[in-house]
Parts: C-alpha cells; structure tokens; sequence
C-alpha cells in the first residue's frame, strides 16, 4: 500500500472508530515513582504526563470517541483528565471518557487487559463503533492510527496488531513477538521467545507487539466473550487473545515506521527508571528523535497557568542559568547552574546549587549549595541545602535513596523524611 506521506487520515474510518485506552497499570519497576501514581500518570517531557501521548495521537488522528480505563491509584489520573481531557462535546460525537473499574458484568475488578474492555461491552455498544482501537497508556510515541486503520480495512484483517521492527537480540526474553508470513499476516505469537521468529526476507529483524490493536467490533465481541468463559484464562489479549485467534482467523501485523524515513518510528517504553531517565534526557539533546514542537502534531494536555521561567543574579559567583536544558513554566533559578537537565513546572533551584543531567518533577524546592547528578527528584520533594546526590552510590544508599542499576539515583519524599501522597 502507498501511503501519502502528507496524508492525514481524517476520514469516516476514524469517526466509526472507538478507542479505548488501558491507564490501569501500575508499572511496578519504576519502584516508588509509582507508590502514588498509575504509570500513565507519571510527569514525562517537562509538562506532560504519560496517557497524553496516546490521547493526543487519537484526537490527532481524527478519534474523538476515546474511554480511558483506570484501577491502579488512580486519583491523579484521573484529576489531570478531568482538568485537561474532559472539554469535548458528546453533542458533536466526540468525547473523552474515563471508565473505572466499577464490576459491571462480575464481583471482580479488571483482571487482564481483555476483562478489562470485556466489563465495558454495553458502553462500546451503545456508541455502535464499526471499529474499536485498543490502546495500551503508557508508551511515549507519536503515531497517526489513521494509517493503521486504513491497513487493517485494506487487508480485510478481523484484528491487526501495531508492531515495531526490533533487532532480535533486542527483542529476545522481552517483547511479545509476532511470526509473519510474506504478507505480514500473523500466523504465530510467542510471548517473550529467548530465539524470536525473524521477519521473513529480514533474518535480523522481528516484530515486536506494541500492545495497540484494532478490531472488527462484532469481532472483538465475540473473542471477548468466549475468553470471559474460558476457564484459567488470564483475560490477557497477549497471554490469551492472540495465540488463540491466529489460528482460525485473519489477524494482519501493522509495522509502525516513520512515513518519511521509512524507517523504524519513535516509540519509547518508560517502565524502568533507566529507561524513564534515559527517554527524558533524550529531550534536551540538540535534535531529539521525538520532536516536540511539531505545529502539525501537537502534544495536548492540562496546564496551569503560569509565569515564565525566572533566571535571576548574574555574578561570577552566584549566576541564574541553564544551558543544554528544557526548563518549565512557573521555575525560578536563582543564582545555580543547570546543566543537560529537565525541570518540570515549579521548580525551585537556590544559590549556589550545581544540577547535571537530572530530572525534577513538579513542585521542587532545591536548597542552597546542593550538588545534583545523573538523577530523578520526586514531585513535591524539599531538598536541603547542602545536599549531595549523585557523586557517590554508597552515600546515596546510606541516605535512604534509591540506585538504579546504572546508577540513576531516584530520590522521593518518603526518602527525605517528608509526608507522602498526592502525585
């Protein structure tokens, strides 16, 4: 299929498409960063949180009928959709909804990602979506599902599977693989293989679930419907939908590629603080692979109305700066240096503090003559003054802090003795 690099695809294939976001997810191995939050709902990018990143693709891409499920600790999820997400007008056939577990159809809270669209059927029914877009909320991408839409019409699939093509060795004991035929039909699904199945013609490359599907509704209605009665099933799409369905029916893979490159497109899975840490750095690079200020591809999300970024005193001694940075709105530096760092709204940084390659989510106060790298600071966190983070792992550990296993230290409230909550 050629595709229209300029193209966008605005069109009556995703007004009859519904999409539903997963945003239950706890996302253990970011340890404490998630003690009081979903991982959808962590702060990424200097403004951001996580779930903005899909949302945003769907109003992008012309869904304006989009449900987000939550369960985990979703009280911060939950107020950031309601402040930023809750403006559309269901009059007009658009709307962003948020569906909680709530035990519509058992006793039971969303056990798997399959029981978790299977507990909302009668609210997907009565929108009467020719299609439904399953969408996993926590990856950091930016994608028109207008492209994958028009694939998966073209291919007369029951379900496709959005893909990314990953070196096998990167994908081995990690990624749910998918084996293809010449025709990028899915004849196979091995969940994690130690040896994946390569793509055909590309001995090097596999194809690696990004956990997006689409479904014919009437389609996914009845797989929902007869895993919900299979008994020792996980009510996982991965674990139990996909292995099952491949055999007897036509499920296309959809290879998520930059439309003008060609190539393999952004796509980024912050579930380790590595991984966090590495993707927020990538940010302040002089050309970073995820453009953030693309007009054409606007990243949406709640704001609060702030001043502007405030660098005060200019002495040789005690000058306000950043260099190599992104820094928020309402952030004040006075007199510190900022260096390869990304600072979320509200950030405090005091006289006389260094800050190299870290991190800071909203609401922190930095004290004076703190020296600071290779970190992430908790929302919220009052740091001392005279505070060291960064320079030496044992310190840090005997401090009560977290170390990463390449050396990120994560620093919280909790760890500094200060009441926790509120994310």
């Amino acid at each position: 299929m050629m595709i229209d690099q300029n193209s966008r695809y605005v069109s009556r294939l995703t007004k009859d498409t519904f999409a539903l976001v997963l945003a239950g997810g706890r996302g253990s191995r970011l340890k404490e960063l998630t003690n009081w939050r979903a991982k959808p709902a962590l702060y990424f990018g200097g403004k951001y949180r996580i779930i903005d990143f899909p949302l945003s693709n769907c109003i992008n891409s012309g869904i304006r009928r989009v449900g987000v499920l939550t369960q985990y600790k979703a009280h911060s999820l939950v107020r950031h959709l309601v402040h930023g997400w809750t403006h559309f007008k269901k009059e007009l056939g658009e709307f962003v909804e948020i569906l909680p577990a709530s035990q519509r159809y058992s006793e039971d809270w969303y056990l798997g990602t399959a029981d978790a669209i299977y507990q909302n059927l009668d609210i997907i029914r009565a929108e009467r979506p020719k299609y439904v877009l399953v969408l996993s909320g926590d990856h950091i991408y930016k994608m028109d599902y207008g492209a994958m839409l028009v694939a998966h019409v073209e291919s007369g699939a029951q379900m496709t599977v959005s893909c990314l093509e990953v070196p096998i060795e990167e994908a081995a004991g990690a990624f749910g693989v998918m084996k293809v035929d010449e025709t990028n039909r899915i004849v196979g699904f091995e969940e994690k293989p130690e040896q994946p199945s390569p793509i055909p013609g590309q001995p090097d490359l596999t194809l690696a679930s990004m956990g997006n599907y689409i479904f014919n509704t009437d389609f996914l209605f009845e797989q929902l419907q007869i895993d919900a009665q299979t008994e020792g099933s996980s009510h996982d799409f991965g674990n139990d939908i996909i292995p099952k369905v491949v055999d007897h029916h036509h499920v296309q893979a959809f290879p998520f590629r930059n439309l003008e490159t060609g190539e393999r497109a952004y796509w980024r899975d912050v579930g380790t603080l590595d991984s966090f840490w590495e993707a927020n750095m990538e940010l302040v690079s002089t050309t970073p692979s995820l453009d953030m200020y693309d007009p054409d591809w606007p990243i949406w999300t709640a704001q609060t109305q702030l001043p502007p970024a405030k660098f005060v005193f200019n002495s040789e001694e005690r000058r306000g700066m950043a260099v190599d940075s992104m820094v928020s709105g309402g952030c004040i530096i006075s007199g510190a240096h900022i260096e390869r760092s990304l600072l979320f709204s509200e950030v405090r940084v005091h006289s006389f503090s260094s800050i190299e390659s870290t991190v800071i989510l909203p609401k922190v106060d930095i004290g004076r003559n703190c020296k600071i790298k290779n970190a992430i600071i908790d929302r919220g966190c009052t740091v001392p003054d005279n505070t060291v983070i960064g320079f030496d792992t044992e310190q840090d550990k005997k401090n009560g802090f977290r170390v990463s296993e390449k050396g990120i230290v994560l620093v919280t409230r909790g760890m500094l003795g200060q009441p926790e909550g509120y994310a």
